[in-house]
This record gives C-alpha cells, structure tokens and sequence, in this order.
C-alpha cells in the first residue's frame, strides 16, 4: 500500500507541476539558470568520463580481438556503438543521477525544511511548478546535447588510443567508425536520455518536496533520490531497447 500512497503523491505532484507559469519573464530566467546549474557544470565531469571510458573500450576490444581471423575495423565499431547505444545515455545518467539527481533532492528538501516552500505557497506561487518545472525542462535542454557531446568525446578517446599505441592503426579505427553505421542508434540514444532526465528530476525533486524534519532527514532524501532514479533508469532501459530496438 505504501507504494501505491507513494506514487499517487508523485502522480498528484507531476499534475501541479506541469501548469502554466504565473509569471513567463520569472520562469524563463529560472530555466536559464537550471541550465548552467544542471547541464554546463556537468559538462566537465561527462568530459572526463566520456574521453576516458572510449579509449579503455578500445583497448579492451582490441586485446580481446586478438585472433587473426578477426577484422581490425570491428576495434572501432565496437567502440562507435557501445557509446551510442549504451554508455553515452544510461551509464551518463546514472552519473548525472548521483551528481544532478542528489543536488536536486537537498536543494528542495533544505527549502522545505526551511520553511521556505511554505512561504511561496502562503505567496499564492504553485511551489511545484515554480521550483520542479524549469529543472525538468533545463535536463530535456541539456542532457541530449551532453549525450551528444559524450558520444563524440568517446570516439575521440578511442582515437587517441589509436594515435598513440599500436593495438589499432588509425585507419582501422576510423574505418571501423563509418562501417555499417546506423542512423536511428543516435535516436535510440537521444530518445532514452529524454527519458532519463526526466526520471532523474522528477524523482529527485518529489524525494526533495516531500522531505520533512532536519538535516539528517534531507541527507536520506537525497540519497533516496539517486537510488530511485538509478533504479527507474535501468527499468526504462530495459523497456526502450526491448521497444525500439527489437
């Protein structure tokens, strides 16, 4: 029963939170400012990840294509499609949910504990709307173009890796890179992080809503959230590859 209480409140708070602003000049510069809070400082941390995760998938694929039969070109298609299709959406996100997801959660639970939704509610503001809204609509703005910025970078780091050892020539990988190339997979790939960043901030912000006491309590919120949105994001992973891609 505590499930089904848990996601009547979720489904009841996602219907105040998806109303139209009070006030559209307040609402577009709380968009731009969730923007750079949510997508740009994020920017480094799936840089780094991104450059780093391609150039060790490209060495592994390369040690494990060891036998002679095998073709040099798969080293970069493996490479191309694991971030496309995998890494640069899901495991992404399941970054972006510990860093994004748990700012969220004791963001809104500091403001609830502190009073300070109260005070916007006393103000005749929809609180949800207000504080949710522009976070869920900055992460549909940025998370694509990160996924898309992660899956070039990936490609660039099994590059350099191509450069400057010998497991691969340059001309393998990049052959591997334009061999057989499936358009949708960049679809497949932009769809899902849709998915996701609205998983991370809905869940994350409903956990933050809804946290009542102290300190201690807004730190179990948190961590509630990114366990949460990691959970619904290998759900729906599941769900999306089973229906776009098969």
């Amino acid at each position: 029963m505590k499930l089904f209480t848990v996601i009547g409140q979720y489904l009841v708070l996602m219907g105040n939170v998806f109303t139209k602003p009070v006030r559209r000049t307040i609402f577009f510069k709380r968009v731009v400012d969730e923007i750079e809070q949510i997508g740009v400082d994020s920017l480094w941390i799936v840089s780094i990840v991104s450059v780093f995760m391609g150039a060790v998938l490209t060495l592994q694929v390369a040690i494990n294509f060891e036998a002679p039969y095998i073709p040099k070109y798969l080293i970069g298609l493996s490479a191309r499609d694991t971030m496309i299709l995998e890494f640069s959406s899901t495991i992404i996100c399941l970054i972006l949910a510990g860093k994004v997801g748990s700012n969220i959660a004791s963001e809104i639970g500091t403001m609830r504990i502190t009073e300070q939704i109260d005070a916007l509610e006393i103000m005749g503001v929809n609180s949800a709307s207000y504080l949710i809204l522009p976070k869920i609509i900055a992460a549909l703005v940025t998370f694509p173009l990160l996924n898309i910025l992660s899956i070039i970078l990936g490609i660039l780091g099994g590059y350099f890796v191509a450069v400057l050892t010998d497991v691969v020539t340059v001309y393998d990988y990049l052959f591997g890179l334009n061999y057989v190339f499936v358009p949708f997979y960049v679809t497949y790939s932009l769809i899902k992080i849709c998915f996701f960043s609205v998983i991370i901030t809905s869940v994350s912000s409903f956990h933050g809503y809804f946290t009542y006491g102290g300190a201690l309590e807004v730190g179990k919120s948190s961590t509630r959230a990114v366990v949460y949105s990691i959970i619904l994001i290998l759900l729906f992973n599941l769900i999306l590859t089973q229906i776009l891609l098969t």
